[in-house]
């Protein structure tokens, strides 16, 4: 596990190179050897989102959801890596349990696991008290800037559609405006 904070501030902060992270990850969810690292993803778009534990309610929602989207996110030159605090064990067991019993079954993308929560609280998303992360969601440019995140309370899920949207907004290199939708006129 390597963290590298790459700059002034405590915590991940837009418009700053993102925070490095290595983590095991699914990517071979036979021997669960592969890891996942920041720099895999450099010229490349990348969402990384965090939830709070595996095998919970509102969680399977919003992986499902990335994952049913994923070609939609890769035709936007971006990646997707799933993340939480639980084991990489934990993470394989979820995707091999059948969605009828809580699990999440195959996933397009991998999930990392942050058991050491370090990359959770590089990020700014540990939550101290519980020792989960929050809903933290973050879109990084091929250069490695963070350029967007997002945090929700652990009950809420993310919008995968509201994701695709800033993913455009912010490849479009324009300035978009209130309720922006691709293919409207940027303001500049």
């Amino acid at each position: 596990m390597t963290i590298q904070q790459t700059n002034a501030y405590p915590f991940a902060k837009v418009g700053l190179p993102a925070p490095s992270f290595k983590l095991p990850s699914t990517k071979n969810i036979e021997t669960l050897e592969e890891t996942v690292s920041l720099e895999d993803y450099r010229g490349k778009w990348l969402v990384l989102f965090f939830w709070p534990y595996d095998f919970t309610f509102v969680c399977p929602t919003e992986i499902r959801g990335f994952s049913d989207s994923y070609e939609q996110f890769k035709n936007l030159d971006c990646e997707i890596v799933g993340a939480s605090v639980d084991s990489v064990y934990t993470h394989r067991a979820w995707i091999q349990t059948p969605v009828e019993q809580n699990g999440i079954g195959d996933i397009r993308f991998p999930i990392a696991s942050d058991f050491t929560k370090e990359t959770a609280h590089a990020y700014g998303i540990l939550d101290d008290a519980s020792g989960a992360a929050h809903r933290g969601l973050f879109i990084i440019d091929p250069e490695g800037i963070l350029r967007y995140q997002v945090v929700t309370d652990m009950n809420v899920g993310r919008s995968v559609d509201e994701t695709l949207r800033i993913l455009q907004a912010l490849q479009s290199g324009g300035l978009c405006p209130v309720n922006w939708k691709p293919g409207e006129r940027t303001l500049g």
